[in-house]
């Protein structure tokens, strides 16, 4: 895919962070243009959390850059980020399941009427605003003023997408939005990455589910143990071949040796005699 001369939207450049002895960065650039997606792999402990914090706000790096559009910046919080286009769409989400559906789409921008201190929620407008953006992801609600509670886990999360996008994000860091999801339930989810990208937003999806990155990726970035242990393009990979990367090649060759030979000697113990 061909972005021209346009910067990156964001780019993490050689960024490093310590925890007391311990590294969890180290030296890992990443990139992220318009329209693109750019998936996130790696094992627990690789470091996904720690990067997708820093590139939101929440953390600020020991060493390295951020850049957006080219041009270095210093997060001080998730708000200078949201400010700069980078929403931030977490596997725990944001969302209040005993409150409706147009309120929890409205959270942080509820539209009001009334005059001064005789002003309050505008339950109508938010619900038209809701219905109309979440038709746009093909999701159909029966009645806006039922509970977050009662949509799917696929619906909540592109619920929570939807709202960052209504927002105005360039940006969408999605961190594991498929994670807990069946197949049915994550195609709902997929497919709105999908349209988040042709509608120009780049993408970072955070993933181990090699089965769900695969589809819509067009750059896959790997982590182990803090460093970035590979990136490739989509015309690289095939799902063989990114199973075998994300297992630690060698590393998941060896466990396959070990265990191997663990079946082999507890078959010999079981022999009668």
């Amino acid at each position: 895919m061909s972005h021209g001369a346009a910067p990156p939207v964001i780019e993490a450049r050689a960024i490093g962070k310590y925890f007391g002895n311990v590294v969890a960065l180290q030296d890992v650039s990443v990139r992220v243009h318009a329209g693109e997606v750019v998936c996130l792999l790696g094992d627990n402990g690789a470091g996904k959390s720690t990067l997708i914090k820093i590139l939101s706000g929440f953390e600020r790096p020991d060493s390295g850059t951020i850049a957006i559009d080219g041009v270095p910046v210093n997060f001080a919080s998730p708000r200078d980020a949201f400010a700069s286009g980078i929403a931030t769409v977490y596997q725990d989400l944001a969302i209040l399941p005993e409150m409706s559906i147009s309120r929890n789409f409205m959270l942080g921008m509820e539209p009001l009427k009334g005059i001064g201190p005789f002003r309050f929620f505008d339950e109508a407008k938010a619900g038209a605003i809701a219905r109309v953006e979440l038709a746009k992801i093909g999701i159909q609600v029966n009645h806006l003023n039922q509970k977050v509670g009662t949509m799917s886990g696929g619906e909540r999360q592109s619920l929570a997408i939807a709202r960052a996008e209504y927002r105005g994000a360039r940006l969408l860091i999605l961190d594991e939005p498929t994670s807990a999801l069946g197949v049915n339930e994550a195609a709902i989810v997929l497919r709105h990455v999908i349209r988040a990208r042709s509608h120009g937003r780049g993408v970072v999806f955070i993933t181990h589910n090699v089965r769900h990155a695969l589809p819509i990726g067009d750059r896959f970035v790997i982590l182990s143990r803090g460093r970035v242990a590979g990136e490739y393009a989509r015309a690289d990979l095939d799902e063989t071949t990114l199973n075998r990367l994300m297992g630690g090649g060698a590393e998941f060759d060896a466990l396959q040796r070990e265990l191997a030979e663990l079946n082999a000697q507890l078959a010999r113990a079981d022999l009668p005699g």
